[in-house]
């Protein structure tokens, strides 16, 4: 594909993402002036954008959506939810054409969809001009530009009639674009005797009240720019409207006339003009006293001091930009992985060599080995680092989705994001979005009652959907929530008892039964709906999550709402461990879930019995024998340990037989033979060439805690 055109793609992707963002955000401001704004320069953009890589269907959608943005930011129209449901509809057209020639396909295919849509946009359009009014020549134009109108300054050659150009026809043409509200005439006529009828002699001081650009303006005059002397001056409003669009634009090594032309300031035929006066001095062998650019451009007053000083500004900034981008690269994440894959091998190769090391005895080659393995270490996090990505993004995906999905449903619902800042591996990231899709949509459906029955339980009416990320115990916590109905325990349980799912007089915790929601066919909906109700996606989403070797829990108190908390390893590469045996298999838990490793005494044996758990300074710590837990059979150690493992804030006790220390841990995944066990998330490749599995600590510590819970049961039920 061609680089250029591969730069427009990526350029046209981000602003389309700001254009959305802006969209959804006008309809929750008082003063939607700044976000319209935005939204216009976004959509300018990409029609200029597209002309210059030859997109003229694009460019021709575009300028039929910057025209009526053009009519809201003048005032002459209000924005509402409809017409933010046709401009994002345009986003989203432009976005399939994006993706169509990002494909290498042609986007002349979506012609037919972007008349469908031009014609949604019809009613919100300005009518045709009318034709030039009779002129008032006594109007005198006299402000240059003071007034909210533009100043246009025109004096025609002396060769336009004999070109077969009518001066008149010009003004009547620039009458479709607004309205001329003053005009002077400037006569340069000589006395008869001198007079020659085939030479014009006409000038104009025009006042023109109208939405179009500076370039548009000009363009009526295309066919005599050569034959005539034009100045063209915004109004007032229009040079704030130029400073604000300089400031806006983004910090690239742009030149000056670039910076005048792109904010619309000046156009194209002025900065010509005003190159060539330029070169004209130098060829003129006074190159050392040519003037600059913008002096050149001021003195013939093109454009006002405030605005060249602006752009002035903006171009050192520019290059104070590039400065900086020229450290920063952009790379194939594939190259990423690569990169990741090949440390992976180097943490596994170090490993042996330090264990070679250790066997040898030699202690310089022990402490060589060991600076290995500390750099080896720096390697891997940075390696890491460069796949992390900020968990925002993907957020503020839901803006919109959030917006279609309630006005389709008829309810109020406004969504809060917090911890956007936070940081995960992009692997997790782009596997994410399907699952919390899902959790959105069920919480608005399901979640969030009508506006009726909110207001009749003294809730506001606007229902509220809460995305929150962080850290915690060494990975990524998510949070959908909401204020809404929350789950109906009995309910579950009853639709559960009549598919099967449980036993009736069956003792269950509340968190066993709200993850019963996530059995394939499950659904407590009275009634089915475009989004959900089916008993299909819940399930899914499990699987899903697991399969990122995370886990979903769920807080929810009825009639109050449901927080769906999704737990995340930050990475799926490389992670810090814990390293233990037990018999001879050695085995690996992440490190950043150890709280402390603790001896078994033959006191807590005795005061355990049959029960496990023990008492860890006033604290009872459920615990597992994992030599019972994977059934082997080996002599049992007379010494044995406890890891104290922690996840979701509880604790459990795992029973060891040997402490190994911590590990760095290269995580390869299970074969599709042993991805049903439980308790086992995946395996590392040890110095000596072994292979240890590594422990599925939040299964474990669930195991622990339900065993003693059903131990507790028991009496009860009998």
């Amino acid at each position: 594909m061609d680089e250029i055109l591969q730069a427009f793609l990526v350029e046209c992707r981000e602003l389309l993402d700001g254009m959305e963002a802006g969209l959804l955000r006008v309809e929750q401001e008082d003063d939607t002036t700044e976000s319209v704004n935005a939204i216009f320069r976004a959509a300018h953009t990409i029609k200029g954008s597209a002309g210059l890589v030859g997109l003229d269907g694009m460019v021709a959608f575009t300028h039929v959506m910057e025209s009526v943005l053009d009519r809201v930011r003048a005032g002459e129209l209000g924005i509402d939810g409809d017409l933010v449901a046709v401009l994002l509809d345009c986003g989203d057209h432009l976005a399939r054409r994006v993706d169509l020639l990002a494909g290498g396909g042609d986007d002349s295919i979506l012609e037919e969809e972007a008349g469908r849509i031009q014609a949604r946009l019809a009613p919100y359009q300005r009518g045709a001009g009318s034709s030039l009014p009779a002129p008032v020549a006594a109007t005198p134009v006299n402000d240059r530009g003071a007034a909210e109108h533009w100043h246009i300054s025109l004096r025609f050659g002396p060769d336009v009639l004999r070109n077969g150009m009518d001066p008149l026809s010009f003004l009547r043409f620039l009458g479709t674009l607004g309205d001329i509200v003053g005009l002077h005439l400037i006569d340069r006529i000589p006395p008869a005797a001198e007079m020659d009828p085939e030479t014009c002699y006409l000038g104009f001081e025009i006042g023109f009240r109208s939405a179009a650009s500076k370039a548009d303006i000009e363009a009526v005059f295309e066919f005599v720019q050569d034959d005539c002397v034009i100045h063209i001056l915004p109004p007032a409003s229009r040079i704030e409207e130029y400073l604000e669009l300089i400031r806006s634009l983004p910090e690239d090594d742009f030149k000056l006339g670039e910076i005048l032309v792109r904010c619309g300031t000046l156009t194209q035929h002025e900065l010509a003009e005003a190159l060539a006066r330029q070169a004209a001095a130098q060829d003129a062998g006074a190159a050392a006293q040519a003037k600059p650019l913008g002096e050149i451009i001021l003195e013939s007053g093109m454009v006002q001091p405030a605005v060249l000083d602006a752009a002035l500004e903006k171009q050192k900034q520019g290059r104070e930009a590039k400065s900086q981008e020229n450290r920063v690269l952009k790379v194939d994440s594939e190259k990423l992985d690569h990169l990741i894959n090949l440390v992976g091998e180097l943490v596994i190769a170090g490993a042996s060599a330090a264990v070679l090391a250790q066997r040898s005895r030699d202690m310089v080659l022990q402490e060589t080995t060991s600076n290995i393995a500390r750099l080896v270490e720096e390697i891997r996090d940075s390696a890491l680092q460069l796949r992390m990505v900020q968990i925002g993004e993907t957020f503020r995906r839901f803006n919109r989705v959030v917006r279609d999905v309630s006005r389709e449903l008829g309810k109020e619902i406004e969504l809060v994001i917090t911890g956007a800042e936070t940081e995960l591996d992009k692997t997790v990231v782009d596997k994410i979005g399907d699952p919390l899709t899902h959790l959105v949509r069920n919480s608005m459906d399901h979640g969030i009652e009508a506006t009726e029955a909110r207001i009749a339980r003294g809730k506001p009416a606007r229902g509220t959907v809460r995305l929150n990320a962080y850290h915690d115990s060494g990975n990524i916590v998510i949070e959908v929530g909401d204020d809404g109905n929350g789950l109906n325990r009995e309910r579950i349980l009853a639709k559960a008892q009549e598919k099967g799912l449980v036993q009736a007089g069956q003792t269950l915790g509340d968190q066993e039964v709200y993850q019963l929601i996530f059995e394939p066919g499950f659904s407590t909906a009275a009634q089915v709906t475009n989004l959900s109700g089916r008993g299909v996606g819940m399930d899914v989403v499990r699987r899903n999550i697991e399969a990122l070797r995370g886990t979903i829990e769920i807080d929810s108190r009825e009639g109050e709402g449901s927080t769906f908390r999704i737990r995340l390893p930050l990475t799926l590469a490389i992670i810090d461990g814990f390293l233990f045996g037990v018999g001879s298999a050695s085995y690996v838990v992440p490190l950043d879930m150890v709280v402390e490793c603790v001896e078994l005494t033959d006191a807590d044996r005795l005061e355990a019995g049959e029960r496990n758990f023990v008492n860890l300074r006033g604290e009872l710590l459920p615990f597992l024998r994992l030599r019972e837990y994977f059934s082997d059979d080996s002599k049992a150690v007379r010494r044995e340990n406890i890891v104290v493992v922690q996840h979701a804030g509880q604790k459990a006790g795992l029973v060891v037989d040997a402490l190994m220390g911590e590990f760095q841990t290269v995580i390869k995944p299970l074969g599709q033979l042993f991805g049903h066990l439980k308790g086992i998330s995946g395996s590392t490749i040890l110095g000596s060439g072994e292979v240890a599995l590594i422990m599925d600590v939040p299964a474990l510590i669930q195991r622990a805690v339900n065993q003693e819970e059903r131990r507790h049961a028991v009496p009860a039920s009998v």
